[in-house]
Parts: C-alpha cells; sequence; structure tokens
C-alpha cells in the first residue's frame, strides 16, 4: 500500500541562489558606511569669540566655513588660513572686520578693525590705552556695521601771558577750552594767537597778549618814566609790596592796573607792558599824579 505524498518542504532563505549576493552587497554597504563615517571631521569653528560644532565631509578652511553658513568678507582674519586643508579636530577662527572712522586730535582717517570691544580696537590702532578722551566707553562694543570714534591724546601745550609762562597737560579741542582750564580769562582786545577755536596740538604755545588800542600822548610819553620806576621799585618788574598790596616796577594796586586794561597781576608782564599801562593810567587821571604816585611822582618831570 503506497502511503500519502509529503507535503514539499518550505524552501530555506540561506539556501537561496541570491543568499550570496544579497549578504555581500550588505557588506559593501556597511563597509561604505564606515568609510564614510571615517571621513567626516569635527571641527569648531569660533567666528568673533561665539563656538559652534561642525561636522563636514569638506576638505578646506573655506568650505567648513561654507557649510557653516559663513562667508567671508573683505578684511576678515581667518586661522588656519582660508584655502589650508582641515583634519578631524581642527578649530577655525574667524574675526570679521569692523569699519571704524577715527578722528584722533582733530584728524579724521578710516580704518577697518576685527576687535569686538572699543578698548581693544584702540589697541589694533595702536592708540595707548591712556589716550585722555575717547567719544565711547572703552567697554563698549564695536558694531560690525561699524562706527565713529574721536579721541583727544593727552598733549603738552604751553601758556604765555605777559612774563607768565603755563605748562598744560590737556585733551581739550580748542585753544579757548585750554584757557578756561587754566582760568585765564580774555578780556575785550586781548590777543590770543594761535586762534581760540584752533586745535592746540602738542607743543601748542598759546600766547596772550593785552590789547593796546589806546595811544599813549606825545606828552605822556617824553615823562620820565624810568626814574619813577627807580624810586617807586628800583626797576623791578617783579617787586610786590604787601601793604597795598602793589606790585610791579610802578607799584600798581589791582583796581588801578584793571582800570587800564591789565589782565592777570603787574608782575605777570614784562617791563615794557607796564610802562604802557602806567603811561594809560596817567591819562586816565588827567595827570593828577599825586594820587597814584604821591612819593615818587615828581620824578616824571
Amino acid at each position: 500500500m503506497r502511503g500519502r505524498r509529503r507535503a514539499p518542504r518550505p524552501p530555506i532563505p540561506w539556501r537561496s541562489p541570491w543568499t550570496p549576493v544579497v549578504c555581500l552587497a550588505a557588506a559593501v554597504a556597511a563597509g561604505v558606511l564606515v568609510a564614510v563615517s571615517s571621513m567626516a571631521k569635527d571641527v569648531t569653528v569660533i567666528v568673533d569669540g561665539r563656538a559652534m560644532a561642525i561636522r563636514s565631509f569638506a576638505g578646506s578652511v573655506r568650505d567648513v566655513l561654507g557649510d557653516a553658513g559663513v562667508s567671508l568678507s573683505f578684511g576678515d582674519v581667518v586661522h588656519p588660513p582660508a584655502q589650508e586643508d582641515v583634519s578631524d579636530g581642527t578649530t577655525i577662527e574667524v574675526r570679521r572686520a569692523r569699519p571704524i572712522t577715527l578722528t584722533l586730535d582733530g584728524r579724521t582717517s578710516k580704518h577697518l578693525v576685527t576687535s569686538t570691544r572699543v578698548g581693544d580696537a584702540l589697541a589694533e590702532l595702536e592708540i595707548s590705552p591712556a589716550a585722555g578722551r575717547v567719544s565711547a566707553p572703552r567697554d563698549g562694543t564695536v558694531p560690525l556695521s561699524g562706527m565713529a570714534l574721536t579721541v583727544y591724546t593727552k598733549r603738552k601745550v604751553y601758556v604765555v601771558t605777559g612774563a607768565t609762562r603755563l605748562t598744560s597737560r590737556t585733551t581739550a579741542r580748542t585753544v579757548r577750552e585750554v584757557l578756561r582750564q587754566k582760568r585765564i580769562d580774555l578780556h575785550r582786545g586781548y590777543q590770543v594767537t594761535p586762534p581760540l577755536g584752533s586745535f592746540p596740538k602738542d607743543g601748542t604755545v598759546i600766547m596772550v597778549t593785552a590789547p593796546r588800542t589806546v595811544q599813549v600822548q606825545p606828552d605822556v610819553a617824553v615823562l620820565n618814566w624810568q626814574a619813577l620806576a627807580e624810586c617807586e621799585s628800583d626797576g623791578n618788574p617783579q617787586a610786590y609790596n604787601p601793604d597795598g598790596p602793589y606790585y610791579g616796577m610802578y607799584q600798581f594796586s589791582l583796581p588801578m592796573w584793571k582800570a587800564v586794561g591789565g589782565m592777570d597781576l603787574p608782575t605777570a608782564w614784562p617791563a615794557e607792558e607796564q610802562t604802557y599801562r602806567a603811561q594809560l593810567l596817567y591819562q586816565h587821571v588827567g595827570g593828577r599824579w599825586q594820587g597814584q604816585w604821591p612819593h615818587c611822582g615828581a620824578h616824571l618831570f
């Protein structure tokens, strides 16, 4: 008696003729993935102090920056250089250029800096940290769009008023500002060189000259002013008498000195200026010298 036929066995997958092909393809794909994965590089990109991690297949610094969305402009600083190759673990630093319009001691120029702080930008421009006056806080930010900076450095200038010579370390913008700092009051007619509105650069000598708008009459000019000075002060322009007080060759009181246009103290001016003011005083009192020089006035004649 014949038995029943057995049901056909299900096909065994690994005995399929395609099995070796599939396995080979899987192995190749895995190998490719491993190879490709080994080609990717972990790179750190720092832009103006801010860091970002980038995984890139790019071969150069420029291409990595492109993958990171960082574009380069004129004046930007990149380290390593943009054309260099990158490897895994490379750090790329980008400092972007910022335009600065600099007015230094009255002179304006244009520059590019990569610093993000005002103080660092000044150092980059080789301006001393001790520079006197800056138009922006030193810890302020320099925007990417740029900014204008005005700097007045400390300068040594000299002020000459008569026989007095003053030295000033100043950041003043004008001659007028220097005179205000030295508390020198200007009266009508006084001459100042250089002009009040000019910039006092280092080494400037500012001359303040009292006006001589009043003419000395000929009959006054021929009087013996030297004899009067010898009697009053031994002819000493620096003479001082605390009793008055009285000052200079002709022993001016301060009210009389200022009444004839004198500035500061009489002793701050040379002999010629003191004589001119004494002659004006004689004219101012109408020749009544007795009230001004009661003991020595007779020497004028």
